[in-house]
């Protein structure tokens, strides 16, 4: 096997650059990473309790990160990411709501936000009487984001039978409460 060593492949303009062929692996060497897919990504958790007024919309603080490629992730203040390349984005999060203390949990919602605005929900309703606790809720979107301006935020919304138990759960050591995001592609 030969080795060609280069430091630019630069194809002429309107064609086409084929690396390998049909039943070829094409493999990166340990620590380079492919410029066009799968950064910048991060996924930061809750790491302690965050007690929101019960049936408000509220930001949810996702403020320790278990891995940020890009430093993308506000952690500290706005808890937002701010993609520094433009594409289309896998963005994952999950949210454990619940009626702390005495109070029954009757619903949960999670919402994604882009730019101050709503773009996805997922939601559960109780509606028998029975006495519920914890309540898990997650979504999975694909989104577009332009590389400069645009940002993603997680608010949260728990509704309890008690009118100063809801909460979402966070833990240092074990997810409960995350976010996270990466690059697909253009």
């Amino acid at each position: 096997m030969a080795t060609l060593f280069v430091d630019k492949i630069d194809p002429q303009s309107g064609t086409s650059l084929t690396i390998g062929s049909s039943g070829d692996t094409v493999a990166l060497t340990s620590g380079v990473k492919q410029s066009n897919i799968l950064y910048p990504a991060f996924f930061a958790q809750l790491s302690a309790n965050q007690t929101p007024t019960r049936g408000a919309t509220t930001k949810i603080q996702i403020n320790s990160e278990l891995f940020d490629s890009d430093n993308c992730y506000d952690n500290s203040t706005n808890y937002r990411f701010t993609p520094t390349t433009a594409g289309k984005y896998y963005v994952y999060a999950m949210l454990d709501g619940d009626g702390a203390g005495t109070g029954t949990t009757l619903r949960v919602d999670l919402y994604l936000y882009k730019n101050g605005s709503e773009i996805a929900k997922s939601n559960v309703h109780v509606v028998d009487a029975r006495p519920v606790n914890g309540i898990g809720r997650s979504l999975v979107v694909t989104v577009d984001m332009n590389g400069t301006s645009d940002y993603l935020e997680l608010y949260g919304m728990v509704d309890t039978t008690s009118p100063n138990d809801a909460r979402f759960m966070g833990n240092s050591t074990i997810v409960r409460t995350g976010f996270g995001a990466y690059r697909i592609g253009s």
